[in-house]
């Protein structure tokens, strides 16, 4: 608001100088009309009392900068108004965003493609309703496994009551699937209304909480009854939030062996299995399969191309050797070595103190996650050593041919991870696939 005009200045000249459309309050000043002949001299015509023309002067061009700022004020914010709309329109109808980038193409870690968001927590709320269903259609997925194991365990229960609430859970799965499918034909047919968007997801999303929640009280029962090293982790989603961590860090090593059994089907790219980054170097160690590029082994920054082909939806079991003279690599798919290299970061320990994380690659120490890079499937008895497996060796932990052999540096227990964002836990059996 401007301020108020001195005693003395004409009535006439505050009413030119006020904004358009803007009503001026002037307290409690009172102002004196004066005629002034035409070849006279406006400063002196002013009432007695007031000031000197330079005075005057000084106040109309001061009144002439504060409407020029209140200008420059009401067009900055009609600015913003027309973003904050805008942004609004976007969220009310989600039918009308672009689809979200697809993945990049080109390998190595750490690196993305110009003007993709890496917040997708932020890109699953403005998602567009298509892949908002494709989400759900894999969330629902998940739980018709996770009742799949609880059937298999409610068969050795000798009570009911394990397998009454199993079925109430299917046939609320159920329920959801066709609510999906139905929202899936009214997009192709171009019926869906926008507006109900949030409103449906919600209700969903809500309830595919309560069941998750349902599904895991279940679970517990299974989880005081079972070794320490049968079970899985899951990743549904590709985000960049849902992560499992390894709670013991590497020490110093001049070789190692990591083993994992492992299943996916996504595309392209399952994404990184494990990433160990450590003070400086956030590419210390990595597994990771991204777009389309074969899945490789990072040390130091440094990259070794894997010859695995396991993006096929079923389990299969790996495993990367590797030592620091000269850089000699090796790698076992289903207990077969598949191929072998050197000069890999030669001469280089692994470094100690570092975090150790399952499902994510990080570009900064134990974060700095890109959804675009996140593993996607199953992941169970992911063990370290210290030193290279025998071919032997390797091919027992494939076929469970041989007693269990479990990692001298890091070991697959429950006790030993930590998971976030949504990652789930639940029994699983290593070599039932086998029989």
């Amino acid at each position: 608001m401007a301020a108020a005009l001195p005693a003395g200045v004409p009535l006439l000249l505050a009413l030119l100088l006020a904004p358009r459309g803007r009503a001026q309050s002037f307290g409690q000043t009172r102002f004196v009309c004066t005629s002034v002949p035409l070849d006279g001299d406006v400063c002196a015509a002013t009432a007695p009392g007031a000031g000197s023309a330079e005075e005057l002067k000084s106040t109309v061009l001061q009144l002439r900068e504060t409407v020029l700022q209140q200008k420059e004020t009401i067009m900055n914010q009609k600015e913003t108004i027309r973003e904050l709309t805008a942004k609004l329109g976007r969220c009310e109808s989600q039918s009308v965003l672009d689809a979200l980038p697809g993945e990049p193409k080109g390998g190595g870690a750490g690196r993305r493609q110009p003007g993709f968001n890496k917040n997708t927590m932020g890109d699953l709320s403005r998602a567009p309703a298509a892949e908002t269903l494709s989400q759900l259609g894999q969330t629902l997925q998940t739980l018709k496994t996770r009742l799949e194991n609880l059937e298999q365990f409610s068969r050795m229960n000798s009570s009911g009551q394990t397998t009454n609430l199993k079925d109430i859970l299917q046939n609320k799965i159920d329920d959801l699937e066709k609510q999906v499918l139905s929202r899936v034909n009214s997009l192709e047919e171009g019926k869906f209304n926008p507006k109900n968007e949030s409103e449906e997801r919600g209700k969903i999303e809500s309830t595919l909480t309560s069941l998750h929640q349902r599904i895991s009280d279940l679970e517990k029962g299974q989880k005081d009854n079972r070794p320490p090293d049968r079970f899985q982790l899951t990743f549904p989603l590709r985000t960049n939030y849902m992560y499992a961590k390894v709670k013991k860090s590497l020490p110093e090593m001049y070789a190692f062996s990591v083993c994992m059994w492992i299943k996916s089907s996504a595309s392209p790219g399952m994404g990184t299995p494990f990433s160990y980054a450590v003070p400086g170097q956030a590419n210390e160690l990595v597994l990771i399969e991204w777009g389309n590029n074969p899945m490789e082994i990072l040390i130091n920054d440094k990259v070794a191309k894997l010859p695995f082909v396991i993006n096929d939806g079923k389990w299969h079991h790996i495993c990367v050797t590797w030592t620091t003279r000269d850089g000699v690599w090796e790698a076992y798919q289903d207990g077969t070595q598949t191929g072998s290299g050197e000069n890999l970061a030669p001469y280089h320990p692994i470094k100690p103190q570092g975090v150790l994380v399952l499902g994510q690659e990080q570009d900064t120490l134990g974060g700095g996650f890109d959804a675009t890079q996140a593993f996607v499937g199953e992941l169970a008895h992911f063990n370290v050593w210290d030193r290279k497996l025998s071919p032997g060796e390797v091919y027992g932990l494939a076929t469970c041919s041989s007693k269990a052999l479990s990692g001298n540096v890091i070991a697959w227990a429950e006790a030993n991870i930590d998971i976030y964002g949504g990652a789930t836990k639940w029994t699983f059996e290593a070599c039932r696939q086998l029989n």
